[in-house]
């Protein structure tokens, strides 16, 4: 329980926030986050219901694409805006947005009219995502953030357990319309919490100069990825223009790091990479996502295929995992807050990640299901860690200036991991069963297995890769104030290990 004010960055004002306040603040972080974060779990549960309406089968996938897109573009957006703009005045526009799309998602008439909705509400959801742990940086001394960080992130893990248990009692109670009315009495209960307790914020940014260049190359460089990988197992799709993507793809990379470079203020500083912290975070982020998305979208594919169990049965033992990966988030920020330091939960966090890969890799058809569930808590159990652990690493190496821009990117770099990752263990299952999984009809459980195997052995090298990451990460002792009061001190006390965290003093 918090039983002192709380220091709050109120830009030249200085101010406290009291315990209730803190506690209301959160309490509309977390509901922000929460709507942003359900409701891709939510629709997957609806979805099925959505289709028998509307029709549109071959437009299935759309919705949940069309989202994830705009949201990975609007992370990387938002915290450049917020920069300019205020963080309350983004985040407030960020869940009306939210509200709307959500409301024209729910009178939607067809799957082309729902797809470009769920576009426009997935701009308001990556919105959602990204300044909440902007504001926890701002509003909180370096040693307490990853507390605060910590009880957001595991808003994600909760998330994925009460959304499909929420999407399905909705659908099937209310229709599958509401899976989108219900965000609007909760957008508008988090608008109020915000407008009414949210601290003051000094503008980071004088100058509204707004980085078109950037935005318009990292809007096409994005477009281009997301449609390869989504086609890359469709043999109705040419290779020729698969091709022509992906190369697209790097010439809009390569003109955006063009732009940014020349830019007054840019989305995404490239001096940032620079920074060692900055590369390992946005790496083990990465890494950490894929691992992730590894294990709870093969899981279920396991659990059905290889050891015949119900699609309900095996919902309810992948839960043991989303939960481990709640809790240790929570506790990870706590120890951080206790300890101020990360790199020793860093590698742990990764250590847990290899050991549950490299425990699912072993798993058969004569494995038991309390073995399942064991070694799927042991890899959630890592995930939940890395959420707080790399936002609060990155915060404390970032100049005040470039905190939202930092915190943004992880977001960012973890959106892309599951991207990237999901086709490429896709393929991985197609090439080993050498049919197409979603057209054949029963799939023998050995061969299945196998194909799991194998994307578990995939993952488990992803996060040793993760694992060797972490060890190069420079480690801080946080400090208990507010940045403008007292620098954090390094444990390395080289002059190149200073010069390094002390570049956000520049």
């Amino acid at each position: 329980m918090i039983n002192k004010d709380i220091n709050v960055n109120n830009g030249s004002s200085g101010g406290k926030l009291a315990p209730g306040e803190v506690k209301v603040l959160m309490a509309g972080l977390m509901i922000s986050l929460l709507v942003g974060a359900l409701d891709n779990s939510i629709m997957s549960t609806a979805m099925p219901q959505v289709i028998s309406s509307l029709g549109g089968m071959a437009y299935y996938v759309w919705p949940f694409t069309i989202y994830l897109l705009c949201s990975t573009m609007a992370i990387i957006l938002s915290g450049k805006l917020s920069d300019i703009y205020g963080r309350k005045r983004i985040l407030v526009s960020g869940i009306a947005l939210f509200i709307a799309a959500s409301t024209l998602c729910g009178f939607a008439g067809d799957m082309l009219q729902l797809t470009f909705f769920r576009g426009i509400q997935g701009i308001g959801g990556g919105i959602l995502m990204t300044i909440p742990f902007i504001v926890v940086a701002e509003v909180f001394p370096p040693r307490q953030r990853g507390k605060y960080a910590g009880i957001l992130s595991s808003v994600f893990g909760l998330a994925n357990v009460l959304g499909p248990v929420l999407g399905g009692v909705i659908t099937g109670f209310m229709g599958w319309r509401w899976v989108f009315f219900i965000n609007i009495p909760v957008g508008i209960a988090a608008i109020y919490i915000l407008r009414s307790y949210f601290p003051h914020m000094e503008e980071v940014v004088k100058e509204r100069i707004i980085d078109y260049g950037g935005i318009i190359t990292l809007t096409a460089a994005l477009s281009s990825l997301f449609l390869a990988l989504t086609f890359i197992k469709d043999p109705a799709v040419p290779q020729s223009l698969l091709a022509t993507l992906f190369i697209f793809t790097g010439v809009m990379i390569a003109a955006f790091a063009y732009v940014e470079k020349r830019s007054r203020e840019p989305i995404l500083p490239l001096h940032l990479f620079k920074n060692s912290i900055f590369n390992v975070s946005a790496v083990a982020m990465f890494l950490a996502s894929a691992v992730m998305f590894c294990g709870i979208i093969y899981l279920p594919l396991f659990m059905q295929g290889v050891q015949n169990l119900s699609p309900a049965y095996s919902g309810v033992l992948i839960t043991p995992m989303l939960l481990s990966l709640t809790f240790s988030s929570i506790i990870a920020g706590q120890i951080i807050s206790k300890t101020g330091t990360y790199k020793k939960l860093a590698v742990v966090s990764f250590v847990l990640l290899t050991g549950g890969m490299a425990l699912l890799s072993t798993m058969g058809t004569g494995t038991g299901i309390l073995e399942v569930v064991i070694y799927s808590a042991i890899l959630g159990a890592g995930t939940g860690m890395t959420y707080p652990i790399f936002n609060v690493a990155v915060q404390n190496a970032v100049s005040k200036r470039e905190i939202a821009v930092g915190t943004a990117s992880m977001q960012f770099f973890r959106n892309i991991g599951a991207t990237v990752a999901l086709p490429i263990f896709g393929v991985i299952v197609n090439l080993t069963i050498n049919m197409d999984i979603n057209m054949a009809t029963k799939i023998p459980a050995n061969l299945m297995n196998l194909a799991v195997h194998n994307v578990y052995l995939t993952g488990l090298v992803i996060s040793i890769m993760g694992l060797i990451a972490c060890l190069f990460l420079k480690d801080a002792v946080l400090s208990n104030r507010m940045e403008g009061e007292t620098p954090s001190k390094e444990l390395k006390n080289s002059n190149n290990d200073k010069m390094e965290l002390g570049e956000k003093a520049k």
